[in-house]
């Protein structure tokens, strides 16, 4: 069995400072759904075993201040920055999660950018939580997390339509769910 966390980046600002798409940063509510998001994943563990990062700055941000949050849960992840994460689409994306193979580690993370992430968040699942499914068709908004799991013993295994969406979850949904 494997597990497979994507994570949107953090809300962040219209533009950067250097007009670079890469060098935008999080603004005040990117840093709280952040922090939300990673005190989540701290009170739902397991956590991940290892982190695949965009370079991006938000990304980047989004990544630390997750981490931050997850810090007396358990063990950190190992994370790596991993620069074909920035504008990949789904089969990129697949072929980055294929080769954690080599480091093996049984729940995954991604933390990138749409429109990339939203849709293989939607051709991985395959079954899964009606719930979750529905909400996830919308969109992958920024900090959303979906969590995959893979009947599988290699991540080389791991192929659309074969997972199985766990759980989505939001910010958003989060603030929905304690008002009820």
């Amino acid at each position: 069995m494997r597990r497979l966390l994507l994570l949107r980046h953090a809300k962040t600002e219209t533009d950067s400072p250097s007009g670079h798409d890469q060098d935008r940063r999080l603004d005040d509510r990117g840093h709280r759904d952040a922090a939300e998001i990673g005190g989540w994943l701290a009170d739902h563990p397991p956590l991940p075993n290892r982190a695949l990062v965009s370079p991006a700055v938000r990304t980047t941000q989004t990544w630390e201040i997750v981490r931050e949050a997850m810090k007396e849960a358990g063990p950190q992840p190992k994370v790596e920055f991993v620069p074909e994460l920035y504008g990949a689409d789904p089969t990129q994306l697949l072929t980055t999660i294929r080769m954690a193979s080599v480091t093996d580690p049984k729940r995954l993370m991604l933390i990138g950018h749409n429109p990339g992430m939203h849709e293989l968040a939607l051709t991985l699942t395959g079954s899964g939580d009606e719930t979750s499914r529905h909400a996830l068709n919308d969109n992958l908004p920024t900090s959303g997390l979906a969590i995959f799991d893979f009947a599988i013993d290699d991540w080389n295994e791991v192929s659309f339509r074969r997972g199985k969406l766990v759980l989505f979850v939001s910010p958003k949904l989060l603030k929905q769910a304690s008002r009820n």
